[in-house]
């Protein structure tokens, strides 16, 4: 299912450095409602869950029903959600039509087929459903500060799913485009927290550029923190796709999204 392993190593640096509190995140539940128009019952897929940090935060946020799914054993190990079952994304471990919404975390980009994975999450979601998927898109990284301090790593989001890869692959199992928003997060409270906790194995673009590289950057994220006391605010983005009723309707053009700030 990914593009890199999630050994032992880096589901530890994941757990270690890519926890976000809540307290950071108040822009992301705003945007979440907004497209989720949570209620009592809801059932909603957190698909490549990880440590289960977004399957907490949504199951506090509006005390819904989340079914949390993760492929790797050493992320497994470390969740803080449970239950979280054991499961890929071409193979959800859940019954047909039984999902309301489903929540895709920095997860598309780890996904080859992105065709057959639309068609599995057809398969479980109702008609009608939201799949919300949070992520990086290339060329829209200008609001994520990894990408200021390692510039080498730009062209490994390159290589990422665009949006209009990803609309498409979608458009071909019966989702429609619905929104496409750049939310921002506190990711750290100042730079140098952030330079602490960094840690290289719990990022794909920095474990795919070269060792000189990744020092190079960490070098420069160091001496940036020595002067910066501001919080880290991350700008990703939150692109909405809807599926469908059971008969397709005339597929609709999704728009041309603009470079994020």
């Amino acid at each position: 299912m990914t593009r890199v392993d999630y050994d032992e190593t880096a589901a530890a640096a994941f757990a270690d450095c890519r926890q976000i509190l809540q307290a950071g995140l108040d822009h992301w539940r705003a945007a979440i409602t907004r497209h989720l128009a949570p209620r009592p019952g809801l059932r909603m897929l957190d698909l490549g869950s990880g440590t289960g940090t977004w399957a907490t935060a949504i199951t506090h946020w509006y005390a819904i029903n989340v079914i949390a799914v993760e492929p790797s054993p050493a992320m497994l190990a470390r969740t803080s959600y449970y239950p979280t079952l054991a499961g890929d994304a071409n193979a959800i471990p859940v019954s047909r039509a039984t999902m309301d919404a489903a929540w895709l975390s920095t997860v598309i980009h780890h996904l080859p087929d992105l065709p057959a994975v639309a068609a599995e999450l057809r398969r479980v979601l109702r008609a009608g459903s939201p799949v919300l998927i949070r992520s990086v898109f290339p060329g829209r990284h200008e609001g994520i500060t990894l990408f200021r301090y390692w510039p080498e790593a730009i062209a490994v989001l390159d290589t990422f799913p665009t949006v209009a890869e990803v609309c498409t692959a979608f458009a071909s199992a019966g989702f429609r485009f619905a929104a496409l928003e750049p939310v921002p997060q506190v990711s750290a409270d100042s730079l140098a927290k952030a330079a602490a906790a960094m840690r290289r194995e719990a990022h794909t673009p920095l474990r795919l550029i070269s060792d000189s590289e990744y020092e190079s950057g960490a070098a420069r994220l160091r001496a940036a923190a020595t002067s910066r006391t501001d919080p880290v605010i991350d700008t990703l983005d939150l692109l909405v796709l809807r599926r469908d009723h059971d008969r397709f309707p005339a597929r609709a053009a999704h728009p041309a999204p603009a470079a994020t700030g």
